[in-house]
């Protein structure tokens, strides 16, 4: 909700505690143990970022956010709770949604290419080893170089194919590829096509300017990815969201100290990102986090303790919501101890005693004040949302979807002309040129006397043929790419393209 021009997140006795609009792209924490309210919280932020005309997006893990496209019913408990924030001008709302789903189950499709991606990303989703990494963006090099666009899994095969039975021809250019890495990498693939990869990698390929948009009245939208069913497969939800992370990164531009954030990136769950990752991708991952600010970039990560997340990333979230958590072994007594030592200290109470003590709907509360200081840790209750609390029928969703505009544009895969049909057409090619050259033979056993003049001719024709053929399937590949002929590909800090 917003109160003169600021985010109302909260209230301990008679204070309100607000976010400032300028410091909300320092990034954020909201942290708690399973059923003390951080569905709540990050409803009211993302209701309170759309007012403010923010755009939101946030992953939908139990398919109870989808209700912001919907007016909040009223209650005896919710009469309650808004008497408590002495909310004169209380009204529940609609707020601007769009719906998205991997799947394009339960929201417009999702996408993006293998190229866009890139092979860091793509190694971590296709759990390689290192040495199959390393292999893997030697593939990708040779993609680049040779200007040719890996749409689908199914143009990654083709090139895995190629280079796989002319792997001599580069190994001085390029360095060593094994015939049982090339081979680990096309198994590898072939179980990322049966856990989704052929649904999510293709075109339309999603544009993040597409999430970055307002209503007629000026609000933010709130895109929620339906992920049921993806955080099922952790490795797919993880990796996808780091890349919507890169590509936010890769594709802004610098915005300095703004106003207010671009985009506010919440990600639940968040300690499947840091689970497993190999230490140089939790590098960039810091990095990112650090750097991501100057684009106008507030992101949120949702999870049980704030153990879940490296020293080095907690370190730069400043806004702090800490719901109650559990203290009942060593190890949970320890997060507890972690969890208070990252607030600034408030002398009426002792932070580490009232984290366990905090009931439902009420937190530890600490944002950066007007000039960037951290807050002292307020004892606080979350306001209520505005908007429906749980889910929605199926109807009410496919009638949302139905009013977006961006269905006509992502709704339906397409399949250009990309790397596997330069493949196809070099194939063909090589079919054609053989048949030729067992006619051409046949006619020189049958005329022996203009064998020269025959050869030379033959020659001529298929050298010409094999030429056009090449020029169509490169040229196929660049439109598709959108890039110019001769245009050096170029990939950002995790390996995706960097446009």
């Amino acid at each position: 909700m917003l109160k003169d021009g600021k985010l109302w997140i909260a209230k301990s006795g008679d204070t309100r505690i607000f976010m400032e609009p300028r410091m909300c792209n320092r990034h954020g924490m909201i942290a708690g143990a399973s059923g003390t309210g951080k569905t709540i919280t990050l409803k009211v932020m993302a209701e309170s970022f759309s007012e403010l005309g923010v755009t939101v997006f946030l992953a939908d893990i139990k398919g109870d956010l989808a209700g912001m496209c919907r007016a909040g019913q009223h209650s005896e408990n919710m009469e309650k709770r808004i008497a408590r924030f002495d909310i004169p001008d209380w009204r529940y709302r609609v707020f601007p949604t769009r719906f998205w789903d991997i799947y394009g189950e339960a929201g417009h499709p999702v996408r993006t290419t293998v190229s866009e991606m890139g092979p860091e990303l793509l190694a971590r989703l296709m759990d390689l080893t290192d040495v199959q990494t390393d292999v893997l963006n030697i593939v990708f090099h040779i993609a680049d170089d040779q200007e040719l666009l890996l749409t689908d899994i199914k143009d990654l095969r083709a090139m895995l194919r190629y280079v796989s039975e002319n792997r001599a021809e580069y190994v001085a250019q390029y360095g060593n590829m094994s015939a049982q890495s090339l081979g680990g990498i096309q198994r590898a693939l072939l179980v990322l096509e049966d856990a989704g990869g052929d649904l999510f990698f293709g075109e339309p390929a999603i544009d993040i300017f597409d999430w970055m948009k307002t209503d007629e009245n000026g609000r933010g939208y709130i895109n929620i990815l339906h992920s049921v069913k993806l955080v099922q497969n952790q490795t797919l939800y993880a990796t996808f969201m780091l890349f919507l992370m890169s590509e936010l990164f890769e594709r802004l531009p610098e915005a300095g100290d703004p106003e207010k954030p671009k985009i506010v990136f919440f990600f639940d769950e968040a300690h499947l990102l840091f689970n497993g990752a190999p230490k140089v991708l939790l590098q960039k991952v810091e990095q990112v986090v650090k750097l991501i600010r100057s684009k106008g970039v507030g992101i949120y990560f949702i999870s049980q303790s704030p153990s879940d997340i490296p020293d080095a990333v907690l370190a730069q979230l400043s806004n702090r919501v800490q719901h109650a958590l559990r203290a009942y072994t060593p190890a949970e007594q320890k997060a507890v101890r972690t969890a208070a030592q990252t607030f600034r200290p408030n002398p009426n109470f002792k932070t580490e005693d009232v984290i366990t003590e905090l009931g439902v709907g009420e937190a530890l509360v600490s944002f950066l004040d007007a000039e960037g200081r951290p807050g002292v840790v307020e004892r606080a209750f979350i306001l209520p949302p505005q908007s429906l609390m749980g889910t929605i029928t199926e109807e009410q969703r496919h009638a949302v979807m139905e009013k977006s505009e961006l269905g006509a544009k992502y709704d339906q895969q397409i399949d250009r002309e990309s790397a596997y049909e330069h493949f196809k057409a070099l194939h063909e090619e090589e079919v054609k040129q053989a048949a030729e050259e067992k006619e051409a033979a046949k006619e020189r056993e049958a005329a022996k006397q203009e064998k020269t003049k025959k050869t030379n001719a033959t020659k001529k024709k298929t050298t010409s043929k094999t030429g056009k053929a090449l020029s169509k399937a490169t040229s196929s590949a660049m439109n598709t790419i959108g890039r110019e002929v001769g245009k050096k590909i170029v990939r950002g800090l995790f390996g995706s393209i960097k446009w």
